[in-house]
């Protein structure tokens, strides 16, 4: 006599389905070889799926990261809507007045006509940290599903994804991009001086006023802008479409708030490069020591030249 289970034929002995037995001892000895047959199921199926676990963990760890360029947390949990609403806000109502009007409000109020390069640098200092402050606020009050806390997670992930690795082959690529992008700038719109006069008087004022400038963009700028445009306005942008769409779209509304017409192309650059690092390892330390890195070198070239 055959019995078929849903996965195993098993051959019964003869003498088992004699028809001399009784039919309570033969369904007494079908449920106990059932009940054999189910306890060496379970036990081959604990381990297949402890093996299979394994395997998962390994192919989530290995081949997840490396198969996908961007690994970022899209799970930000905000509408397309909510997204430009609060960049509308913090651009027209923050991000303007403080980074392009709050010198002059400092001059203002200190009835001076022109700062001398101490006032300038920590002023700016003051005025950043507020812009960074209050675009956190504004956060947490227009969108209270938003994770502030998770801008600035880190990950475990492998050798070749740390930040560290990113930073380094983001910094040489920005110059290299940078580089190409001011030859052709140069010849679409002319040459320009590469110094920037303004930011040359500032440095002028002596070793206090290096440490402020050198605070506000090497600290607290990159650290306003990473958070701003990577972490809130890229990822943001990325939960709902490509990356690769979410990046230039960011970029560009980075650029375009640094309300420079000459400098549009190179910042545009300077985006993209960041948001790839960002995509890329996953955190915003990359972004930031790139963008840290980059605006020190700017502020050695300009101090020595």
């Amino acid at each position: 006599m055959v019995l078929e289970t849903a996965a195993t034929t098993v051959h019964l002995p003869l003498a088992s389905t004699s028809l001399t037995r009784s039919p309570l001892s033969l369904a007494t000895s079908i449920r106990t070889f059932q009940a054999n047959q189910n306890m060496r199921s379970t036990y081959i199926s604990n381990c297949r799926n402890s093996s299979f676990k394994v395997c998962c963990i390994r192919n989530n760890g290995n081949r997840g990261p490396s198969k996908d360029f961007s690994i970022l947390n899209t799970d930000v949990q905000c509408d397309g809507g909510n997204t430009w609403s609060t960049m509308a806000f913090y651009i027209f109502s923050l991000h303007i007045p403080l980074s392009f009007g709050g010198l002059s409000i400092v001059a203002k109020l200190s009835h001076q006509t022109d700062l001398d390069p101490n006032t300038q640098a920590y002023s700016l200092l003051l005025i950043q940290t507020l812009e960074f402050v209050s675009f956190l606020s504004l956060l947490k009050f227009s969108n209270n599903r938003f994770n502030i806390l998770s801008l600035f997670e880190t990950r475990v992930l492998p050798r070749e994804r740390n930040w560290l690795v990113a930073s380094v082959l983001g910094v040489g690529f920005l110059l290299a991009l940078v580089f190409i992008t001011s030859l052709v700038a140069d010849k679409l719109v002319g040459p320009k001086d590469v110094n920037n006069p303004i930011l040359k008087e500032m440095l002028s004022g002596g070793s206090l006023s290096v440490v402020g400038f050198v605070l506000v963009y090497c600290i607290v700028t990159p650290l306003l802008e990473e958070t701003v445009y990577r972490g809130f306005l890229l990822r943001s942008l990325a939960s709902r479409m490509k990356w690769e769409k979410a990046v230039v779209i960011s970029s560009i509304v980075f650029s375009a708030t640094h309300l420079s017409v000459d400098n549009f192309l190179q910042l545009f650059v300077i985006g993209v490069v960041l948001g790839c690092s960002y995509c890329w390892s996953g955190t915003l330390i990359s972004p930031f020591v790139i963008h840290s890195l980059y605006n020190a070198l700017i502020l050695v070239i300009t101090f020595i030249a």
